[in-house]
């Protein structure tokens, strides 16, 4: 796996994706490897590459992923982050412009995971303070002081928005499963890295890495609070109103109120990227309470990931149970998030059969889904075999960051087996 992330898909990234013209990182590579110079550039996008080459530099000390980092955080803070009035833009012009200027708060929540990695790979207090104020906007303007949860969107100066969704694929709703995914995610990594700063200037360490110099880290009490309380109380949405109690799936789309909507979605690759993810929340927030409580939910929810499985290894995407309707295809985010989930039970549950569902999907993914020619992961093939080479390379969805947390995770567990 470190040869994959290394050779594969990290230096995919280096070679054809750095804008050496505009700063910051092209837009997209289409499923026929054709670089689109003028493609429009995503906060999703930049902040996944910011998240992965933090964590590949902070797991692997190679100079030129700090470098890569490096440069995805500038580019973030001088272009994507509003100056006016808080959070991040949806998308910028191939020049780095404002485009769409919606504040999402899935890619809000994906800029404090970019900015908390690199501030726990570098010790940078300006990614760790531009963390924390991302943190507040979500915490501001997202959350649904009625019910509880996180809304999906906003317009860009924070008020009413019609069209909520995260992309045409998804039901207009204004709560999600997806965006409480990506924020719970982002939650427990900005937590750790808080605490992680807490034991360094305990030791009276401070970490010189690179060009990087971290400036003052101490961070007052009650942020670390509300940190772990967001924390605490999004784990809670997740057993409390995500949850489907009666089929241990993850339902996708909610009213305000929580009452389920769009009909009865089941989303395999979801649900097996929740199990482990619910399950690092709350190893982080590290209450054991709350821990007893989530690892049954963990085993359940990745065992009612199964239904997706096939006999290979592989995973389909999601299924609509009310139409009949089944998306079969096989997507690369889906196989990567399948090798942590069954691992991450093995790891933790001593689960035999789930160490062997992990490495038939790793078969998978190296015989059929590594493109060894080119760099990188096609985006799926379909039911029969085919490759899909009309989905992009690279781009506004296609990121270097399912692929390479898996490789980073399993290269980051296995040292603890």
């Amino acid at each position: 796996m470190q040869d994959v992330l290394q050779n594969n898909i990290l230096r995919f990234w280096l070679d054809k994706m750095v804008d050496r013209e505009n700063g910051g990182f092209y837009g997209r590579i289409d499923g026929q490897e054709v670089l689109h110079a003028d493609a429009e550039k995503g906060a999703i996008l930049n902040a996944r590459i910011l998240w992965s080459f933090s964590a590949a530099y902070r797991v692997l000390h190679d100079e030129e992923y700090l470098e890569a980092a490096t440069r995805a955080k500038d580019y973030i803070i001088e272009h994507f982050i509003d100056k006016e009035y808080g959070g991040v833009y949806w998308s910028l012009d191939s020049k780095g412009n404002p485009l769409d200027t919606k504040k999402q708060f899935y890619a809000i929540g994906f800029a404090i995971y970019g900015m908390s990695e690199y501030a726990r790979a570098t010790g940078d207090r300006e990614a760790l303070e531009c963390a924390l104020q991302l943190f507040d906007c979500i915490e501001e303007h997202a959350l649904d002081p009625v019910y509880n949860g996180y809304i999906e969107a906003c317009t860009r100066e924070w008020g009413t928005i019609a069209d909520m969704r995260l992309s045409e694929l998804d039901a207009n709703y204004p709560k999600s499963q997806n965006t409480h995914l990506h924020i719970i995610e982002p939650y427990a990594n900005l937590y750790r890295c808080l605490k992680e700063l807490d034991v360094t200037e305990s030791c009276n360490y401070v970490p010189v890495i690179g060009a990087v110099l971290p400036v003052d880290v101490a961070v007052p009490q009650e942020t670390k609070m509300r940190v772990e309380r967001a924390l605490r109380n999004i784990i809670n949405i997740f057993t409390d109103h995500i949850l489907n109690p009666e089929t241990h799936h993850l339902d996708l789309f909610f009213d305000m109120d929580w009452t389920r909507g769009a009909g009865r979605l089941e989303s395999y690759g979801h649900d097996i990227e929740c199990s482990w993810l619910m399950h690092e929340a709350a190893l982080v927030l590290g209450d054991t309470d709350v821990l007893a409580k989530m690892e049954p939910i963990v085993q359940m929810v990745a065992k009612a990931s199964e239904k997706g499985l096939r006999p290979d290894g592989s995973m389909i995407h999601e299924a609509n149970l009310d139409t009949g309707h089944v998306d079969d295809d096989l997507h690369w985010w889906v196989q990567a998030e399948n090798v942590v989930g069954w691992f991450n039970l093995y790891q933790y549950f001593g689960d035999e059969a789930a160490l062997d569902k992990a490495e038939r999907c790793w078969n998978y993914i190296k015989t059929q889904l590594i493109d060894y020619e080119n760099g990188e992961w096609h985006w799926s093939r379909h039911p029969d075999g085919t490759l899909n080479t009309v989905d992009d390379k690279a781009g506004f969805w296609k990121c270097p960051y399912h692929n390479s947390r898996m490789c980073l995770e399993i290269i980051e567990r296995s040292d603890h087996i």
